[in-house]
């Protein structure tokens, strides 16, 4: 992809990629990607230790990359590696990289929300 290209908040095409266009599948990995956002978005702390906020974001990454959430997966890196970097980053310099994860992450949530429904109604659809 091109540096000046956005990155895509969910890419539905990997997502359909790594489930094998399994609808159910599909739906299964939104909700766990669902349910391990909202249990590691709770440690993206800037005022914690940086490991922590740091492993967090590694584990959000991984998740990310599992459903196609690229621009997510980004911020994630990025606040991962100053994280774990040698010298801490400031606690001013840790909020402005956790809030690029938040709101990539709404953003990332709102995006699955869509698919799941849009996912769920085509299936209730092509089994009517």
């Amino acid at each position: 992809m091109p540096a000046d290209t956005p990155l895509p908040v969910l890419d539905l095409a990997h997502l359909a990629a790594m489930t094998g266009n399994d609808t159910d599948l599909s739906l299964e990995v939104i909700g766990i990607f669902r349910e391990q956002a909202q249990l590691w978005s709770r440690l993206l702390d800037p005022m914690s230790e940086a490991r922590q906020w740091a492993d967090a974001a590694h584990t959000l990454k991984g998740a990310s990359l599992g459903i196609g959430a690229l621009k997510l997966a980004v911020a994630c890196e990025r606040a991962e590696k100053a994280g774990r970097a040698e010298a801490a980053p400031s606690k001013a310099h840790a909020a402005v990289l956790l809030s690029d994860v938040k709101e990539a992450l709404g953003e990332t949530l709102e995006a699955a929300a869509r698919a799941a429904y849009d996912l769920a109604s085509a299936a209730r659809r092509s089994a009517s």
